[in-house]
Protein backbone atom coordinates (compact mmCIF):
# COMPACT_ATOMS: atom_id res chain seq x y z
CA UNK A 1 0.00 0.00 0.00
CA UNK A 2 1.16 3.40 -0.99
CA UNK A 3 2.55 5.66 1.61
CA UNK A 4 0.24 8.98 1.74
CA UNK A 5 2.34 12.25 1.14
CA UNK A 6 4.20 13.89 4.09
CA UNK A 7 2.02 17.02 5.09
CA UNK A 8 3.54 20.05 7.07
CA UNK A 9 3.05 19.86 10.46
CA UNK A 10 4.64 21.58 13.58
CA UNK A 11 7.90 19.29 13.27
CA UNK A 12 8.18 19.96 9.52
CA UNK A 13 11.05 20.83 7.41
CA UNK A 14 10.16 21.83 3.99
CA UNK A 15 11.70 23.20 0.36
CA UNK A 16 9.33 25.80 -0.20
CA UNK A 17 9.38 28.36 -3.36
CA UNK A 18 8.56 32.00 -2.51
CA UNK A 19 7.46 34.00 -4.87
CA UNK A 20 6.75 37.90 -3.80
CA UNK A 21 4.49 40.15 -6.07
CA UNK A 22 4.29 43.95 -5.92
CA UNK A 23 3.95 47.21 -8.21
CA UNK A 24 5.57 50.51 -8.40
CA UNK A 25 3.60 52.70 -10.52
CA UNK A 26 2.88 50.94 -13.84
CA UNK A 27 6.42 48.36 -13.18
CA UNK A 28 5.39 44.90 -12.43
CA UNK A 29 7.59 43.07 -10.11
CA UNK A 30 8.05 39.30 -8.83
CA UNK A 31 10.94 38.01 -6.72
CA UNK A 32 11.13 34.57 -6.31
CA UNK A 33 13.17 33.08 -3.44
CA UNK A 34 14.03 29.16 -3.25
CA UNK A 35 14.36 27.96 0.68
CA UNK A 36 15.57 24.86 0.72
CA UNK A 37 14.91 24.16 4.45
CA UNK A 38 12.16 25.79 6.10
CA UNK A 39 11.71 24.52 9.58
CA UNK A 40 8.00 24.64 10.85
CA UNK A 41 9.24 24.35 14.79
CA UNK A 42 11.38 27.68 14.64
CA UNK A 43 11.40 29.91 11.92
CA UNK A 44 9.49 32.52 11.55
CA UNK A 45 7.00 33.26 8.19
CA UNK A 46 4.98 36.01 6.78
CA UNK A 47 2.16 36.53 8.87
CA UNK A 48 -0.44 34.20 8.30
CA UNK A 49 1.58 31.66 5.99
CA UNK A 50 2.93 29.22 8.56
CA UNK A 51 -0.93 28.63 9.71
CA UNK A 52 -1.91 28.63 5.61
CA UNK A 53 0.91 25.73 4.81
CA UNK A 54 -0.35 23.70 7.97
CA UNK A 55 -1.26 20.04 6.23
CA UNK A 56 0.15 21.25 2.62
CA UNK A 57 2.27 18.02 0.81
CA UNK A 58 4.17 18.79 -2.34
CA UNK A 59 2.98 20.20 -5.04
CA UNK A 60 0.29 22.35 -3.20
CA UNK A 61 0.38 26.52 -3.37
CA UNK A 62 -1.11 28.99 -0.69
CA UNK A 63 -1.15 32.38 -1.51
CA UNK A 64 -1.79 36.11 0.99
CA UNK A 65 -2.09 39.52 0.11
CA UNK A 66 -0.54 42.08 2.45
CA UNK A 67 -2.15 45.21 2.56
CA UNK A 68 1.13 48.27 3.28
CA UNK A 69 2.51 48.16 6.27
CA UNK A 70 2.00 44.31 6.94
CA UNK A 71 4.70 42.58 5.14
CA UNK A 72 7.22 45.09 6.28
CA UNK A 73 6.50 48.26 8.61
CA UNK A 74 4.12 50.78 7.68
CA UNK A 75 5.97 53.86 5.42
CA UNK A 76 6.70 56.26 8.30
CA UNK A 77 6.77 60.39 6.73
CA UNK A 78 9.10 60.88 10.01
CA UNK A 79 11.67 58.40 8.46
CA UNK A 80 12.84 61.13 6.30
CA UNK A 81 15.47 63.26 7.42
CA UNK A 82 17.59 65.98 6.64
CA UNK A 83 20.91 65.58 7.46
CA UNK A 84 24.55 67.04 6.83
CA UNK A 85 26.12 66.45 3.43
CA UNK A 86 29.31 65.79 5.21
CA UNK A 87 27.44 62.80 7.33
CA UNK A 88 27.92 61.16 4.42
CA UNK A 89 30.96 58.86 4.00
CA UNK A 90 30.93 57.89 0.18
CA UNK A 91 33.99 55.70 0.15
CA UNK A 92 32.97 52.72 -2.32
CA UNK A 93 35.02 49.98 -3.86
CA UNK A 94 38.37 50.37 -4.66
CA UNK A 95 38.53 53.86 -2.62
CA UNK A 96 36.55 55.91 -5.22
CA UNK A 97 33.97 58.15 -4.13
CA UNK A 98 30.23 57.34 -4.48
CA UNK A 99 28.47 61.11 -4.44
CA UNK A 100 24.74 61.16 -2.86
CA UNK A 101 22.94 61.34 -6.17
CA UNK A 102 18.87 61.61 -5.54
CA UNK A 103 17.33 58.30 -5.64
CA UNK A 104 20.42 55.93 -5.11
CA UNK A 105 20.28 53.54 -2.77
CA UNK A 106 22.81 53.15 -0.08
CA UNK A 107 24.36 51.01 3.12
CA UNK A 108 23.18 52.86 6.27
CA UNK A 109 26.81 52.28 7.46
CA UNK A 110 27.82 55.15 4.92
CA UNK A 111 26.32 57.31 7.38
CA UNK A 112 28.54 58.75 9.91
CA UNK A 113 28.11 58.39 13.77
CA UNK A 114 27.56 61.70 13.94
CA UNK A 115 23.68 60.30 12.81
CA UNK A 116 22.46 59.01 15.56
CA UNK A 117 21.98 55.17 15.50
CA UNK A 118 24.13 54.42 12.79
CA UNK A 119 26.75 51.57 13.07
CA UNK A 120 29.53 51.24 10.34
CA UNK A 121 28.86 47.50 9.32
CA UNK A 122 24.94 48.35 8.71
CA UNK A 123 24.46 47.26 5.36
CA UNK A 124 20.44 48.07 5.26
CA UNK A 125 19.72 50.06 2.91
CA UNK A 126 18.76 54.05 3.07
CA UNK A 127 17.55 56.18 -0.25
CA UNK A 128 19.05 59.86 -0.64
CA UNK A 129 15.67 61.85 -1.93
CA UNK A 130 17.23 65.26 -2.37
CA UNK A 131 18.97 68.30 -1.30
CA UNK A 132 20.52 71.66 -0.95
CA UNK A 133 23.87 72.91 -0.55
CA UNK A 134 24.99 71.11 2.87
CA UNK A 135 22.20 69.65 3.23
CA UNK A 136 21.13 65.73 1.98
CA UNK A 137 17.89 64.25 2.76
CA UNK A 138 17.31 60.41 3.27
CA UNK A 139 14.46 58.30 3.18
CA UNK A 140 15.61 55.57 6.24
CA UNK A 141 11.90 53.77 5.53
CA UNK A 142 12.13 49.79 4.41
CA UNK A 143 12.47 49.90 0.40
CA UNK A 144 8.83 48.05 0.25
CA UNK A 145 7.35 50.13 2.61
CA UNK A 146 3.74 51.40 1.85
CA UNK A 147 3.57 49.06 -0.49
CA UNK A 148 1.16 46.02 -1.36
CA UNK A 149 2.36 42.22 -1.80
CA UNK A 150 1.14 39.12 -2.61
CA UNK A 151 3.29 36.25 -1.40
CA UNK A 152 2.88 32.41 -3.25
CA UNK A 153 4.13 29.53 -1.49
CA UNK A 154 4.77 26.50 -3.22
CA UNK A 155 5.58 23.68 -1.73
CA UNK A 156 8.53 20.97 -3.31
CA UNK A 157 9.22 18.58 -0.88
CA UNK A 158 8.17 18.04 3.09
CA UNK A 159 9.98 16.28 5.44
CA UNK A 160 10.26 14.64 9.15
CA UNK A 161 12.14 17.48 11.56
CA UNK A 162 13.31 14.29 13.67
CA UNK A 163 14.19 15.21 17.14
CA UNK A 164 16.47 17.84 16.58
CA UNK A 165 14.49 20.98 17.37
CA UNK A 166 17.19 23.22 18.14
CA UNK A 167 19.90 25.59 15.78
CA UNK A 168 19.01 28.82 14.00
CA UNK A 169 15.63 30.28 13.33
CA UNK A 170 15.36 31.85 9.99
CA UNK A 171 12.81 34.97 9.42
CA UNK A 172 12.23 33.91 6.16
CA UNK A 173 9.97 37.36 6.15
CA UNK A 174 13.02 39.28 6.32
CA UNK A 175 15.13 37.16 3.74
CA UNK A 176 12.20 37.71 1.16
CA UNK A 177 12.25 41.58 1.40
CA UNK A 178 16.03 41.67 1.89
CA UNK A 179 16.43 43.06 -1.84
CA UNK A 180 13.13 43.59 -3.22
CA UNK A 181 11.87 47.07 -3.50
CA UNK A 182 15.66 48.67 -4.37
CA UNK A 183 14.59 48.34 -8.13
CA UNK A 184 11.63 50.89 -7.80
CA UNK A 185 12.26 54.64 -8.41
CA UNK A 186 11.44 56.84 -5.24
CA UNK A 187 7.75 58.35 -5.65
CA UNK A 188 7.84 58.13 -9.86
CA UNK A 189 10.62 60.43 -9.93
CA UNK A 190 13.66 59.49 -12.33
CA UNK A 191 16.49 57.73 -10.50
CA UNK A 192 20.15 59.90 -10.61
CA UNK A 193 21.97 56.56 -12.01
CA UNK A 194 23.58 58.97 -15.13
CA UNK A 195 25.99 61.05 -13.17
CA UNK A 196 29.40 61.92 -15.02
CA UNK A 197 32.12 59.02 -14.43
CA UNK A 198 29.53 56.81 -13.64
CA UNK A 199 30.22 55.06 -17.49
CA UNK A 200 34.20 54.93 -16.83
CA UNK A 201 35.58 51.45 -16.86
CA UNK A 202 39.05 50.60 -15.45
CA UNK A 203 40.53 49.31 -19.15
CA UNK A 204 39.21 52.33 -21.36
CA UNK A 205 40.97 50.61 -24.30
CA UNK A 206 38.90 49.79 -27.87
CA UNK A 207 36.48 46.59 -26.58
CA UNK A 208 36.93 44.92 -29.90
CA UNK A 209 41.08 44.61 -29.07
CA UNK A 210 39.86 43.24 -25.38
CA UNK A 211 37.52 40.39 -26.89
CA UNK A 212 39.68 39.75 -29.80
CA UNK A 213 41.04 36.36 -28.14
CA UNK A 214 37.55 34.11 -28.56
CA UNK A 215 36.21 33.23 -24.65
CA UNK A 216 34.35 30.26 -25.15
CA UNK A 217 33.29 30.23 -21.11
CA UNK A 218 30.27 29.78 -19.55
CA UNK A 219 28.93 32.84 -17.22
CA UNK A 220 26.21 30.94 -14.88
CA UNK A 221 26.08 27.97 -13.80
CA UNK A 222 23.50 25.76 -15.51
CA UNK A 223 20.36 25.91 -13.17
CA UNK A 224 20.72 30.11 -13.53
CA UNK A 225 21.08 29.35 -17.15
CA UNK A 226 17.65 27.26 -17.66
CA UNK A 227 16.25 29.80 -15.54
CA UNK A 228 17.40 32.72 -18.12
CA UNK A 229 15.81 30.23 -20.98
CA UNK A 230 12.44 29.50 -19.23
CA UNK A 231 12.32 33.38 -19.16
CA UNK A 232 12.80 33.74 -22.71
CA UNK A 233 10.44 30.96 -23.27
CA UNK A 234 7.95 32.67 -21.53
CA UNK A 235 8.47 35.95 -22.98
CA UNK A 236 9.77 35.65 -26.83
CA UNK A 237 7.20 34.53 -29.40
CA UNK A 238 7.35 31.39 -31.28
CA UNK A 239 8.49 31.96 -34.76
CA UNK A 240 10.06 35.08 -34.10
CA UNK A 241 12.83 36.62 -35.65
CA UNK A 242 15.18 37.55 -32.25
CA UNK A 243 17.90 40.43 -31.93
CA UNK A 244 20.58 38.53 -29.89
CA UNK A 245 22.26 41.70 -28.85
CA UNK A 246 25.81 41.74 -27.64
CA UNK A 247 25.92 37.62 -28.51
CA UNK A 248 28.35 34.88 -27.86
CA UNK A 249 29.00 31.15 -28.50
CA UNK A 250 25.31 30.57 -26.54
CA UNK A 251 22.31 32.57 -26.74
CA UNK A 252 20.76 30.85 -23.79
CA UNK A 253 17.10 30.11 -25.76
CA UNK A 254 14.65 27.46 -24.86
CA UNK A 255 15.13 24.85 -27.41
CA UNK A 256 11.39 24.87 -28.36
CA UNK A 257 11.01 28.27 -28.78
CA UNK A 258 11.57 27.64 -32.89
CA UNK A 259 12.23 30.81 -33.79
CA UNK A 260 12.31 32.11 -37.62
CA UNK A 261 15.91 33.10 -37.22
CA UNK A 262 18.03 34.06 -34.14
CA UNK A 263 20.30 37.57 -35.52
CA UNK A 264 23.47 37.60 -33.38
CA UNK A 265 25.30 41.04 -32.70
CA UNK A 266 28.60 40.96 -30.93
CA UNK A 267 32.50 41.86 -30.71
CA UNK A 268 33.86 38.31 -31.61
CA UNK A 269 32.98 37.13 -34.57
CA UNK A 270 34.31 33.19 -34.15
CA UNK A 271 32.73 33.23 -30.81
CA UNK A 272 29.29 33.34 -32.44
CA UNK A 273 30.25 30.89 -35.17
CA UNK A 274 30.39 27.94 -32.78
CA UNK A 275 26.28 29.69 -31.57
CA UNK A 276 24.06 26.75 -33.05
CA UNK A 277 20.94 29.01 -32.65
CA UNK A 278 22.53 31.88 -35.21
CA UNK A 279 21.25 32.16 -38.27
CA UNK A 280 23.48 35.30 -38.70
CA UNK A 281 26.06 37.21 -37.11
CA UNK A 282 27.50 41.05 -37.44
CA UNK A 283 30.41 42.22 -35.71
CA UNK A 284 29.62 45.46 -33.89
CA UNK A 285 30.83 47.61 -31.14
CA UNK A 286 27.70 49.13 -29.30
CA UNK A 287 30.21 51.26 -27.49
CA UNK A 288 31.56 53.29 -30.74
CA UNK A 289 28.23 53.35 -32.64
CA UNK A 290 24.75 52.47 -30.68
CA UNK A 291 23.23 52.66 -33.76
CA UNK A 292 21.98 49.14 -35.04
CA UNK A 293 22.99 47.78 -38.76
CA UNK A 294 19.01 47.15 -39.54
CA UNK A 295 15.72 48.57 -40.51
CA UNK A 296 13.16 49.50 -38.75
CA UNK A 297 10.96 47.05 -37.15
CA UNK A 298 12.57 44.10 -38.40
CA UNK A 299 12.46 42.03 -35.58
CA UNK A 300 9.93 40.64 -33.01
CA UNK A 301 12.21 40.30 -30.28
CA UNK A 302 15.33 41.08 -28.99
CA UNK A 303 17.18 39.71 -25.79
CA UNK A 304 20.54 40.90 -23.66
CA UNK A 305 22.30 38.32 -21.30
CA UNK A 306 24.57 39.26 -18.58
CA UNK A 307 26.00 41.90 -21.08
CA UNK A 308 24.26 45.08 -19.76
CA UNK A 309 26.74 46.07 -17.46
CA UNK A 310 29.26 46.57 -20.48
CA UNK A 311 27.11 49.23 -21.99
CA UNK A 312 28.71 52.89 -21.89
CA UNK A 313 25.68 54.43 -23.44
CA UNK A 314 22.99 52.38 -22.82
CA UNK A 315 20.36 54.38 -23.52
CA UNK A 316 20.82 55.24 -26.89
CA UNK A 317 21.70 51.44 -27.06
CA UNK A 318 17.81 50.71 -25.91
CA UNK A 319 16.39 53.32 -28.16
CA UNK A 320 18.19 51.79 -30.91
CA UNK A 321 16.62 48.08 -30.40
CA UNK A 322 13.34 50.07 -29.93
CA UNK A 323 13.33 50.83 -33.32
CA UNK A 324 14.22 47.86 -35.05
CA UNK A 325 11.83 45.72 -33.14
CA UNK A 326 7.80 45.92 -34.48
CA UNK A 327 5.30 47.37 -32.30
CA UNK A 328 4.51 45.38 -29.42
CA UNK A 329 7.64 42.96 -29.82
CA UNK A 330 9.52 42.22 -26.66
CA UNK A 331 13.05 43.16 -25.29
CA UNK A 332 14.49 41.28 -22.56
CA UNK A 333 17.57 42.17 -20.44
CA UNK A 334 19.03 39.27 -18.39
CA UNK A 335 21.70 39.51 -15.78
CA UNK A 336 23.88 38.55 -12.41
CA UNK A 337 26.22 39.21 -10.20
CA UNK A 338 29.79 38.33 -12.22
CA UNK A 339 31.64 40.40 -14.93
CA UNK A 340 34.65 41.14 -16.67
CA UNK A 341 35.96 43.85 -14.39
CA UNK A 342 38.19 45.57 -16.79
CA UNK A 343 35.10 46.39 -18.90
CA UNK A 344 31.93 46.68 -16.21
CA UNK A 345 31.09 50.20 -15.94
CA UNK A 346 31.89 51.88 -12.80
CA UNK A 347 28.44 52.52 -12.02
CA UNK A 348 27.18 48.66 -11.54
CA UNK A 349 30.21 47.80 -9.35
CA UNK A 350 28.55 50.20 -6.69
CA UNK A 351 24.91 49.38 -6.75
CA UNK A 352 22.78 46.54 -4.76
CA UNK A 353 22.24 43.63 -7.16
CA UNK A 354 18.19 44.74 -6.91
CA UNK A 355 19.31 48.26 -7.48
CA UNK A 356 20.74 47.17 -10.71
CA UNK A 357 17.23 45.92 -11.96
CA UNK A 358 16.47 49.90 -11.16
CA UNK A 359 19.25 50.85 -13.29
CA UNK A 360 18.21 49.34 -16.38
CA UNK A 361 14.40 49.76 -15.73
CA UNK A 362 15.85 53.81 -16.07
CA UNK A 363 17.36 52.71 -19.14
CA UNK A 364 13.93 51.70 -20.56
CA UNK A 365 12.14 54.90 -19.04
CA UNK A 366 14.45 57.36 -20.51
CA UNK A 367 14.14 55.60 -24.08
CA UNK A 368 10.68 56.36 -23.95
CA UNK A 369 10.06 53.44 -26.41
CA UNK A 370 8.69 50.58 -24.32
CA UNK A 371 6.00 49.82 -21.95
CA UNK A 372 4.67 46.97 -19.63
CA UNK A 373 7.89 46.97 -17.62
CA UNK A 374 8.56 44.32 -15.62
CA UNK A 375 11.02 42.87 -13.72
CA UNK A 376 11.73 39.57 -12.05
CA UNK A 377 14.87 38.10 -9.96
CA UNK A 378 15.47 34.24 -8.56
CA UNK A 379 17.92 33.20 -5.79
CA UNK A 380 18.51 30.71 -3.36
CA UNK A 381 18.19 27.20 -6.18
CA UNK A 382 20.74 25.27 -4.67
CA UNK A 383 23.73 24.69 -7.60
CA UNK A 384 24.47 21.72 -9.67
CA UNK A 385 26.78 19.17 -7.96
CA UNK A 386 28.54 19.24 -11.73
CA UNK A 387 29.56 22.76 -11.63
CA UNK A 388 32.87 23.94 -11.09
CA UNK A 389 32.39 26.31 -8.08
CA UNK A 390 30.26 23.33 -5.79
CA UNK A 391 30.36 22.55 -3.15
CA UNK A 392 32.55 26.29 -2.03
CA UNK A 393 29.30 27.57 -3.11
CA UNK A 394 25.74 25.84 -2.56
CA UNK A 395 23.42 27.79 -3.96
CA UNK A 396 23.05 28.80 -7.73
CA UNK A 397 23.51 32.20 -9.60
CA UNK A 398 21.07 34.79 -8.90
CA UNK A 399 19.00 35.78 -12.25
CA UNK A 400 17.99 39.33 -12.12
CA UNK A 401 15.34 40.46 -15.50
CA UNK A 402 13.84 43.49 -16.89
CA UNK A 403 12.25 43.39 -19.41
CA UNK A 404 9.42 45.44 -21.86
CA UNK A 405 7.16 45.82 -25.31
CA UNK A 406 7.74 48.21 -27.89
CA UNK A 407 5.24 51.01 -27.85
Amino acid sequence: MTNPPQAIGENSLAVIDFEVTWKSGEVAHRDRLACQKVNFWRDILPGGLAEALHGKTAGDCETISYAPGELVTHYDEGKIREIKRTHFDGRGPAGHRIAPDCGRFFPLGMLTSAVPGIFKADMRPFRCVGGDGGILRVDLNHPLSGVAARVKAEVREVMRLGDDLGGRCTDWAQSLTDGPGLQARWRGRPTEFFQDGAFARADESADGAFYAQPRMTVHLDSRALGGVAELYGRILPRGSRVLDLMSSWKSHLPGDLEPACVTGLGLNRDEMAQNEQLSAAVVHDLNLEPRLPFGDGCFDAAVCTVSVEYLTRPVEVFAEVARVLRPGAPFAVTFSHRWFPPKVVKLWTEIHPFERMGFVLECFHRSGLFERLETVSLRGLPRPEKDAYFPDEQLSDPVFAVWGRRH
